[in-house]
């Protein structure tokens, strides 16, 4: 189990270096997704790179911190909480593939999914394989898919408040020089 371990916030680092290069670019460029699909797209609206990585790194504390913590204390319980860590990162590209192909266009971070995906599948079924499946450990990981779901809810209002500030305070803004 431990040798798996440390792999959730590797596969988390390598999917979001694609999503914090090209997600800003991306909508900069397809702005007609906001009025096709305002339910989803009005999250990232006014979204800027510092906000959107400020998200990510957010995000990134508890892959990071629940892996350390089951690598170095494995407990039933953490691994129960890192189980449904990996299994919310698992979901997150099935996600995004289910988006490139429903708008039938490249989203920058769909080509890291695919890469991912069949990885995270792999590792959760040998995980699986490995858990000791108690009461702790199943509802842990409850707890971390539930966990999760909150935490994106907490690095999208973060990402937006620093947004705010930034649209605000315009000298934080840094201008290009004319070509």
């Amino acid at each position: 189990m431990r040798d798996h371990i440390l792999l959730l916030p590797i596969l988390f680092i390598f999917h979001d270096m694609e999503e914090i290069a090209g997600f800003i670019w991306f909508f900069k460029r397809n702005t007609y997704l906001f009025d096709r699909f305002p339910k989803v797209m009005n999250t990232y609206r006014g979204m800027t790179h510092t906000g959107f990585a400020l998200a990510v790194y957010e995000e990134f504390i508890p892959f990071f911190g629940i892996s350390l913590l089951a690598y170095y204390f494995p407990k039933d319980v953490l691994y129960g909480l890192w189980f449904g860590i990996f299994m919310s990162l698992t979901g997150h590209f099935f996600i995004h593939i289910g988006h490139s192909i429903y708008i039938r266009k490249y989203i920058p971070c769909v080509i890291t999914s695919s890469i991912c995906l069949p990885i995270s599948i792999l590792i959760l079924i040998k995980c699986a394989g490995l858990m000791d499946w108690n009461t702790a450990s199943v509802i842990s990981t409850v707890v971390g898919i539930i966990f999760m779901i909150v935490n994106l809810k907490i690095a999208h209002g973060l990402a937006h408040m620093v947004n705010r500030k930034i649209r605000a305070d315009k000298t934080q803004l840094i201008p290009l020089p004319e070509p």
